[in-house]
């Protein structure tokens, strides 16, 4: 059925009281933990001291958003203001170069941040990937592109890259690896791309100007080379229009984003609150589900933030960046569900559609979805976790398909085509909430660990049955309605404004 079909608005509204309802028990559940646990033995190392007009401890069980945010926030906001004053000191004086210009000051800032050394294994890598790219043979390309994102993910490979590097400061790993893992992928591209090239190839140049932006360099997100390439080369720098007032309205919702997160984890532990599973066994089944899907989504604001900053960066510079990760809140579907837009879009574009096309196909779907996560296994690094997550995702992704071809039968469409659309809807819905549980428990394998993702899904599937487990499942149902709602509001609306351009 179409995904303009409408429910009544008491329906609706019934289903938002619901939702609210739910998640402001859930929250309180866990606000209550936190301030209960907060002088545990176990929560020293990821509770700490925090804004003391607060009274109250932070945690800072996430190092990463914690160094961004604290020890390396000057670093940052020096080098990428740099990267923004440079630029557009170029964008005015030489546009033509301004692509080059971008190349020396993110090699300048890579050389300095990370030493002499890790800038000629990062050129090395660059050199060899370039090297078979003249072959102009796509599965060279794969190989050698694979083989070199192997040698940073595998022993011992990757420990002895990395001991070339001299110097120890606390994001070191996370530099090094981004760094170098990024580059791997952006060769790939470049690489895939130049052998589509039906004349002459794209030169070395192109490849550093490409590979060296500084705001992609460390953490990404990734863009394929056909389009940066296009984009980078524009000559006619012109702005849409509104766009600037755009840019400075995203600036100001990342900054919001990231003290609005400080602040939550004043009175939420909810990064600390798993590793301590005999302390959570004690939470009740819906304080349990909000602290699995709550980790969920702090990961998918996480990424939102990180690729936010280096996309308004990236829009400065006139181009036109991978967008956000879809909101977490929003997915019921396997399909949709990513962390990392660059990467998802480099993954369809030379795995998963490149093998699937157009994933009506049982057996070309499930060697495009294997293909694809045999890939982001070695991007994550392979490990006893990482395999576990990837059957599990890659198993949910096929079985979308099975369950959708089954329904496609004749004797189920002919049911649906004579049932009301509301009815249609109704169902579909009720199929999405388990969907949507699905993603939430094999995605917290990798967030958090086995054991927590064990003990959530055992008490909402085993132990909780069937109280828990069917109301958990019918609030989950109400907030898929909403977001159906939301797609169809937003399916109109593309649709009005299609319309108005045709005319």
């Amino acid at each position: 059925m179409g995904v303009k079909t409408m429910l009544p608005s008491y329906e609706l509204g019934f289903y938002a009281l619901v939702v609210t309802c739910a998640v402001v028990y859930s929250g309180t559940g866990i606000f209550e933990a936190s301030r209960d646990g907060v002088n545990r033995k176990a929560f020293r190392d990821g509770i700490k001291p925090g804004w003391h007009y607060f009274g109250r401890k932070m945690d800072v069980a996430d190092f990463e958003w914690v160094m961004w945010f604290t020890s390396f926030r000057n670093v940052i906001i020096f080098a990428l203001s740099g990267h923004v004053l440079f630029g557009k000191i170029c964008s005015m004086t030489v546009p033509q170069h301004r692509a080059v210009m971008y190349m020396l000051y993110g090699i300048l800032a890579v050389l300095g941040s990370m030493g002499l050394v890790y800038l000629m294994i990062i050129l090395s890598h660059c050199l060899v990937l370039y090297s078979v790219a003249l072959a102009k043979q796509k599965w060279l390309c794969y190989v050698a592109g694979l083989c070199c994102l192997a040698s940073f993910k595998v022993e011992p490979f990757s420990s002895w890259q990395s001991g070339f590097v001299t110097g120890a400061f606390d994001l070191q790993d996370v530099l090094f690896y981004g760094g170098s893992c990024f580059t791997i992928m952006r060769c790939m591209s470049f690489a895939l791309e130049s052998s589509e090239k039906k004349e002459g190839i794209y030169s070395i140049f192109d490849l550093l100007k490409y590979n060296f932006y500084l705001p992609f360099f460390f953490f990404g997100p990734v863009m394929t080379f056909d389009q940066f390439h296009a984009q980078v080369s524009t000559r006619e720098l012109r702005r849409k229009d509104d766009e600037m007032r755009n840019i400075r309205v995203h600036a100001l919702f990342h900054v919001g984003a990231i003290i609005a997160v400080d602040i939550f984890f004043h009175f939420f532990y909810i990064l600390t609150l798993p590793s301590d599973l005999k302390f959570v066994n004690r939470l009740s089944d819906w304080s349990l589900a909000g602290l699995a899907y709550s980790n969920l989504v702090y990961d998918w604001v996480k990424a939102a933030v990180m690729f936010g900053v280096t996309n308004t960066i990236a829009r400065l510079d006139h181009l036109d960046p991978p967008q956000p990760p879809k909101c977490i809140t929003m997915l019921y579907v396997f399909a949709e569900t990513h962390f990392d837009r660059g990467i998802n879009d480099w993954l369809c574009k030379y795995v998963y559609d490149h093998i699937g096309e157009n994933h009506d196909n049982i057996m070309k779907e499930l060697v495009a979805t294997i293909a694809t996560f045999a890939v982001t296994t070695l991007w994550l690094g392979p490990c006893e976790i990482v395999y576990i997550w990837s059957v599990f995702n890659c198993f949910g992704l096929n079985f979308e398909l099975w369950v959708q071809k089954f329904f496609q039968l004749e004797p189920f469409a002919k049911l649906e085509a004579k049932m009301p659309a509301s009815m249609s809807r109704r169902i579909r819905a009720a199929f999405g909430a388990a969907n949507f549980w699905a993603i939430v428990l094999y995605n917290i394998l990798a967030l958090n660990s086995l054991e927590f993702a064990l003990l959530v899904t055992k008490r909402l599937l085993l132990t909780g049955f069937p109280v828990s487990t069917l109301s958990i499942w019918f609030i989950t149902y109400c907030g898929v309605q909403l977001i159906k709602e939301h797609e169809r509001i937003l399916a109109i609306q593309e649709e009005t404004s299609d319309k108005a351009k045709a005319e």
